[in-house]
């Protein structure tokens, strides 16, 4: 079956309705009954790819002694799901890609208030204002730069030098892809909408499009393009599988709080009174223990927030070194608007 695109998921949610398609990803006759029954298993909804995090959601199951249910999709769609769900859903654990799901549902009010001891393990830029979600794992903007094409110095020190006319048909970016697209909301809180559409307009003209972040790195690999705008874990992926040597891209980042550096978060939150509560704490309180934590550092590469690990990934600037933006990562949630935006610029 088809899946919805993400604007008409979020054209959807805003108007309090959702296609049949999506809630037929859930259940039909409310919650888990396991859970009604004295919180003994847990429904985990999953916006992070099956192959990604499942290994450490086997764990989880073991971590929290209860049966766990995982269902997988984009963090978008599944954010619009519970809330058309409503008290119906059988989510007990929301496990989001990005900041602007969770803030999503924060603003609808359908999250429950963390205990402070699990808060306070991640930095406050790291967590939802109303402290009713938690980031887990961290991965920055990045430029990619093919070092045949662009010498390191020449390489652009903030994204708005992208949409100069020296970078015309240089520029690789994927203007559907979920962590572009938060990007993109974060320069519209950052600088407005008009500076944001302006230098969209101004990338159209520069740049090629891609799928996906994947494609954008095979194409400055190849020369197709000399710059691509990516997140810091494909390439570090990449390496580990291949390489360095064998790798034909390097990573510029940005420095002075760009908004093409922007941190963005995979985190999670607790659904009210799904009668799961007691179990999906404890799934919170495993993912930010050292062991889930180091999984994130060493096997997706990202950056661990919590329990005091810091990533042995080699070459990987430390967490306290970058730039990033200062940002309230819960405003990542007007995706609506950036995705008209981007429709109107004709980029999706």
């Amino acid at each position: 079956m088809r899946r919805p695109s993400a604007r008409r998921i979020t054209a959807l949610v805003a108007a309090g309705l959702l296609l049949p398609a999506l809630a037929a990803c859930g259940s039909d006759d409310g919650k888990d009954s396991s859970a009604e029954g004295g919180d003994s298993s847990l429904v985990i909804y999953s916006g992070r790819n099956e192959k990604l995090v499942k290994p450490v959601l086997d764990k989880l199951e073991k971590a929290v002694g209860s049966k766990v249910e995982v269902r997988y999709g984009d963090s978008a769609e599944l954010a619009a799901q519970i809330l058309e769900e409503g008290d119906r859903t059988k989510a007990g654990l929301f496990f989001s890609q990005d900041a602007g799901a969770l803030g999503a549902l924060s603003r609808e009010g359908v999250l429950a208030k963390l205990p402070q001891s699990s808060l306070e393990e991640v930095d406050p830029a790291y967590r939802g204002g109303k402290g009713d979600w938690v980031g887990l794992s961290g991965r920055v903007r990045v430029i990619a730069y093919n070092p045949d094409k662009v010498a390191e110095d020449d390489v652009p020190d903030s994204v708005h030098d992208v949409v100069k006319p020296e970078w015309k048909g240089k520029v690789g970016f994927a203007p559907t892809n979920a962590s572009f697209q938060a990007f993109v909301t974060g320069m519209r809180v950052l600088e407005g909408d008009d500076a944001t559409r302006e230098w969209l307009k101004g990338l159209k003209a520069n740049g090629k499009t891609y799928a996906n972040n994947l494609a954008t790195l095979d194409a400055v690999e190849s020369g197709e393009v000399s710059l691509g705008l990516v997140n810091h874990y494909y390439w570090y992926e990449r390496v580990a599988e291949k390489g360095e040597d064998e790798v034909g891209a390097k990573l510029h980042f940005l420095p002075g709080k760009d908004p093409g550096a922007l941190i963005n978060v995979a985190g999670v939150g607790i659904l009210k009174d799904s009668g799961q509560s007691k179990t999906a704490q404890k799934a919170v309180d495993y993912l930010l223990s050292e062991e889930a934590q180091i999984y994130f550092a060493d096997k997706t590469k990202e950056y661990p927030l919590a329990a005091g690990v810091t990533s042995k990934v080699e070459g990987l600037p430390p967490f306290d070194s970058l730039e990033s933006p200062d940002i309230d990562l819960g405003k990542l949630e007007s995706l609506q608007e950036t995705l008209a935006m981007l429709q109107d610029v004709g980029l999706v």
